[in-house]
């Protein structure tokens, strides 16, 4: 199953504006620790990971305060801490989905959410996973939202597939998986797609205003 059927359940978007003119504070409000991101990026591989999951969200982050601000941990190159507007401005048409746990409520305590907290700490800093690969010496974007939420409070949000499952036959995505493999596909290797995550029956859509 791809995004296509989950995206008739509706999602909610916020442009750069609420973010830049004097509404930071309402976007800040809308968004708590423990919230998850989702984006179209601008990236080269964009495309090919739109075609392959069969969605349009490419790219993804954990939504944590520091200072009292919203900041966006992401996988990039390094994995890093963004601020929410500056994260929001870089994807295509300037919007964002907003998904939290369906019983975020009782689930992302304090104490959780210093446990999220502190499993991100041993991912700052890494390089970007280009291969996809699922050892923690490089990391891509779901890869980081889903291991830090499995190791810091044994929740897994979405379902790892090998990368096999995934649709591989437009020549978009074959020219990327060529690129980076070369005739060598790692069929089997277990991938977490945004599409997967932002499917995840235990996540809700934040209505933002």
């Amino acid at each position: 199953m791809f995004a296509d059927d989950w995206m008739r359940t509706g999602v909610a978007t916020i442009g750069l504006a609420l973010l830049l003119t004097g509404s930071v504070a309402q976007a800040s409000a809308a968004v708590r620790d423990g919230d998850i991101v989702f984006q179209t990026s601008r990236s080269a591989q964009s495309a090919a990971i739109q075609k392959a999951t069969h969605s349009p969200y490419s790219h993804m982050g954990l939504v944590l305060y520091r200072n009292g601000q919203p900041f966006v941990l992401e996988a990039v190159d390094p994995v890093k801490y963004t601020p929410l507007a500056r994260w929001v401005q870089r994807g295509v048409g300037r919007k964002f989905v907003v998904k939290r746990l369906r019983d975020a409520t009782h689930t992302l305590t304090p104490d959780a959410v210093a446990k999220l907290r502190e499993a991100a700490k041993g991912f700052v800093g890494r390089p970007y996973d280009l291969a996809f690969a699922w050892s923690d010496d490089s990391i891509y974007c779901s890869e980081l939202v889903w291991k830090i939420y499995d190791r810091a409070l044994g929740i897994r949000i979405g379902q790892l597939h090998p990368l096999r499952r995934l649709d591989l036959s437009d020549p978009i995505v074959r020219a990327k998986l060529k690129e980076r493999y070369g005739d060598r596909l790692p069929l089997d290797e277990p991938v977490i797609s945004p599409a997967a995550m932002f499917g995840a029956s235990t996540l809700e859509t934040v209505p933002v205003r």
